[in-house]
């Protein structure tokens, strides 16, 4: 009797262990396969944002492209380089101005010789040698600035 009473009670506790461990193990799998799908909807969902922004960026960098070249080319005609040249730096002035509601001409000028300083050398490379003035004489010409006035 002592004997079937253990008998019963082990199988009683292997069915109840069995029981539970496949319960547990049906509910990994159905969690596992959620966040399965989970990812793989995320990682579409980022790879679609990715080639939308790639695109945007490309589009932006090939319209600014074009107006620099359209830009060059009305620099080239004299009389109508000279208008557009202005025409295109009150334009930019007036985009950094909403930028910089509380600057003023010169802390846009000293700005913008302080970027065209670091670029000045990219710039350079782009022209033929021909044509292309020296370092040191093009960034003498750009104004001095403090750099309080450029940081402010």
């Amino acid at each position: 009797m002592v004997r079937l009473f253990k008998l019963v009670r082990t199988t009683a506790f292997l069915v109840v262990l069995c029981v539970s461990l496949a319960t547990t193990a049906v509910s990994l799998g159905v969690w596992a396969v959620s966040l399965t799908a989970q990812v793989t909807t995320m990682t579409a969902s980022a790879a679609a944002a990715a080639i939308a922004n790639r695109k945007a960026i490309a589009a932006a960098v090939l319209r600014t492209k074009a107006k620099a070249r359209l830009r060059r080319a009305l620099v080239v005609v004299p009389v109508a380089g000279i208008a557009a040249a202005i025409a295109f730096e009150r334009e930019d002035y007036l985009e950094w101005k909403q930028d910089n509601p509380d600057g003023d001409i010169e802390a846009y000028g000293c700005e913008v010789s302080a970027v065209s300083a670091e670029v000045v050398d990219d710039v350079l490379q782009d022209l033929p040698e021909q044509v292309r003035p020296s370092r040191d004489w093009l960034l003498s010409r750009l104004p001095e600035c403090a750099t309080s006035d450029v940081e402010s």
